[in-house]
């Protein structure tokens, strides 16, 4: 009898390896050669699966944003049902921030891919709609919750922008995460205002 082939877990042993080689060596090392390897299965397996290198380096960013959205949902349960608007983003925007060792190592993947995409407009052009989505969310909690001189959209491409940067930053390990938290505090506070004290 043939023994039945769990293509899920096949394909999850391969994304773990993918993920492995681009966070130890980068994305330019990343190959159908070097995946197979860190996976302890054939070149031939990994093609099984992945046909080309980009179709390789659109799952790795997915496999990134997964485990984003995971991570982002759980601290956002942890709010409570009604949070406000500006914990809320507060809350999102530090999860996606490289602040300890798996967010980082996710997120020199994430960083990669962007430069890998700048010169590949087709295989950029998949992130263009999660863009526009993550923007729109945004602007839907700054328009609930800044003042009325805010224009929604234009804070929220500055906020992305802010994050990104703070990211790209904690990255290089150019300052700490209590320096990254502390800026984007100052950016919400223009926005929000200044939280409240506790009592």
């Amino acid at each position: 009898m043939p023994k039945r082939v769990d293509h899920r877990e096949r394909r999850a042993l391969i994304a773990d390896a993918l993920m492995r080689v681009a966070a130890e060596q980068g994305l330019e090392a990343v190959s159908l050669r070097h995946v197979a390897a860190a996976a302890g299965v054939s070149s031939g397996m990994v093609q099984h699966y992945f046909r080309t290198r980009d179709e390789m380096m659109t799952f790795a960013l997915a496999v990134v944003r997964d485990r984003n959205e995971a991570r982002v949902t759980r601290a956002i349960a942890a709010l409570g049902a009604t949070p406000a608007p500006r914990e809320l983003l507060r809350t999102m925007l530090a999860e996606l921030l490289p602040l300890d060792e798996e967010r980082r190592a996710d997120g020199r993947v994430a960083l990669a891919f962007l430069a890998y995409t700048a010169v590949r407009p087709a295989v950029a052009a998949a992130l263009h709609d999660e863009t526009a989505a993550l923007l729109g969310f945004i602007a839907g909690l700054i328009g609930s919750g800044a003042g009325p001189t805010v224009d929604p959209e234009r804070a929220a491409v500055g906020l992305l922008a802010v994050m990104e940067g703070l990211g790209i930053y904690l990255l290089g390990g150019h300052y700490p995460p209590e320096t990254a938290l502390a800026a984007l505090d100052t950016q919400l506070d223009l926005l929000f205002g200044p939280e409240p004290s506790p009592a």
